[in-house]
């Protein structure tokens, strides 16, 4: 949508601001927290950019009051956070640790004080690594793990959480953990990775069913927060509009079909046959996955074009699922400080897709950002016009979505801090809030007061003054 034009979102819209445990929270010895699988992964050479680990990060366990404040002075009325499991089950079974329960009671009820609603994730990538030892989310009883954790966390907090994620991008979780190794628990196996998968999804479904046992509705509102991705083809050709569709099969169907209508896609089994068999899936199973929905997260950075490319370039199993035989093409758009490519027109035909193929549910844009590594000024302000004009983009373009009828109910900007940004450590920053890792003290950037305009407003005047990244200055493609 052209910045020219004055958009306005519904007065219920809901705006919001995420982070994730691992990477703000630190103190990862304190408060009878066990070790997770980032907590061993960051410990090897070479994992992880520059050697960083979370074992501070932002410092949030100790300072999240003060970041609530700043939600609150930013009018920011909405927080997605994550709750480490490795804090509430040291070892990902048995009784809850106490001093775990309590943060994250404290953490809710300081946000409640300030006004603002807590959106909390189960589970963003911290598994605790007794768990990753017996097998991880390829095993089967990892799901059934998630779904005891969930109850020891919705008794605890369920009288005054409404909102419920489960389970944080479960594509990255299957793939970078247990496929290309990017991530913790940096396994290259794409049988494991296929049965990861699955069992995330089951994971999912068993902790919804688990909330509403626990949590009397309508009180309780459940969903998953994906990141799929609009997949386009490089040309016309009969190979590559295939490249494309198994890309979207695994990066995008292999989700959303079970999650609404209870089925693997028939072509993703058949392409990924010479992986696995999917005979992990018993019989139930995909009705549990399929649990009611009561909204659709969608994580969107960037969109991406592929073209058919030969096989055995890429040993090792080192590529996601299905990237057998594609290549992704890079495109002459504007990118981020991390080389990710700029395209708000995705988030628009990514919502109106889902909208299109699967049963209406409402929708949220549970992650959206970009990196800009912009260091603040003698006078200590941050000025940061890429992301500035990178959210201003992409909100317009979540508006074109309402406008074509997706039932796109809020946004969460990522992220309210800057934070360990997993394997590239400290290096990227995604805040809307700087970061001196140094002293921790916490400046707001030009786009976090920006946005406080957005979220007190609900709108975006016409005739914006906010750059266009494509003719901003900065270290774009570093």
């Amino acid at each position: 949508m052209e910045k020219s034009v004055e958009v306005r979102f519904p007065e219920d819209f809901c705006w919001g601001a995420a982070t994730a445990s691992y990477q703000i929270e630190g103190a990862t010895t304190e408060g009878g927290r066990g070790p997770s699988i980032w907590d061993t992964f960051v410990a090897q050479a070479g994992t992880v950019l520059n050697g960083d680990t979370g074992d501070t990060a932002a410092d949030h366990y100790h300072r999240f009051r003060e970041d609530v404040r700043i939600l609150q002075q930013l009018g920011i009325g909405n927080y997605r956070f994550s709750i480490a499991w490795p804090r509430i089950q040291p070892t990902g079974t048995g009784a809850a640790n106490a001093q775990g329960l309590d943060f994250y009671e404290q953490l809710v009820d300081t946000l409640l004080a300030a006004g603002i609603q807590p959106w909390p994730t189960l589970y963003h990538w911290d598994l605790p690594q007794e768990l990753e030892d017996a097998g991880g989310w390829p095993e089967r009883d990892t799901a059934y793990r998630f779904a005891d954790y969930t109850e020891l966390v919705a008794e605890r907090l369920g009288d005054r959480v409404s909102h419920w994620w489960t389970v944080n991008e479960p594509w990255v979780v299957a793939n970078l953990g247990y496929a290309t190794g990017e991530h913790a628990p940096g396994r290259r196996d794409h049988a494991a990775a296929a049965a990861a998968i699955h069992h995330l999804l089951l994971g999912h479904g068993l902790a919804t069913q688990r909330l509403r046992s626990v949590v009397a509705e309508p009180s309780c509102a459940v969903g998953i927060a994906l990141n799929p991705q609009p997949i386009r083809a490089r040309t016309s050709s009969v190979a590559d509009l295939d490249a494309a569709r198994r890309i979207d099969g695994t990066r995008n169907r292999i989700f959303l079909d079970p999650l609404y209508y209870g089925r693997y896609p028939s072509d993703v089994c058949a392409d990924l046959a010479d992986v696995t068999d999917f005979s992990f899936v018993r019989d139930g199973d995909l009705a549990t996955i399929a649990s009611r929905l009561d909204f659709l997260g969608v994580n969107y950075y960037n969109s991406a074009l592929v073209e058919a490319a030969p096989a055995g370039q890429d040993p090792d199993n080192a590529v996601p699922l299905g990237h057998t035989g594609v290549r992704d093409v890079p495109r002459p758009v504007p990118r981020t400080d991390q080389d990710w490519e700029v395209d708000a027109s995705g988030l628009t035909e990514l919502l109106t897709r889902i909208t299109v193929d699967y049963p209406e549910t409402a929708l949220y844009v549970t992650e959206n950002g970009a990196s800009y590594r912009d260091e603040p000024t003698a006078n200590g302000e941050v000025h940061d016009p890429q992301r500035l004009a990178f959210l201003d983009s992409h909100i317009r373009a979540t508006h074109a979505a309402l406008e074509a009828g997706a039932p796109v109910r809020g946004y969460f900007v990522w992220s309210l801090l800057d934070n360990f940004e997993w394997a590239f450590g400290y290096r990227e920053r995604f805040g809307i809030v700087y970061v001196d890792y140094s002293t921790q003290q916490r400046i707001v950037k030009d786009s976090g007061h920006w946005y406080s305009g957005i979220t007190r407003t609900g709108r975006l005047p016409a005739g914006s003054d906010t750059p266009d990244p494509a003719n901003s200055s900065g270290t774009a493609g570093a």
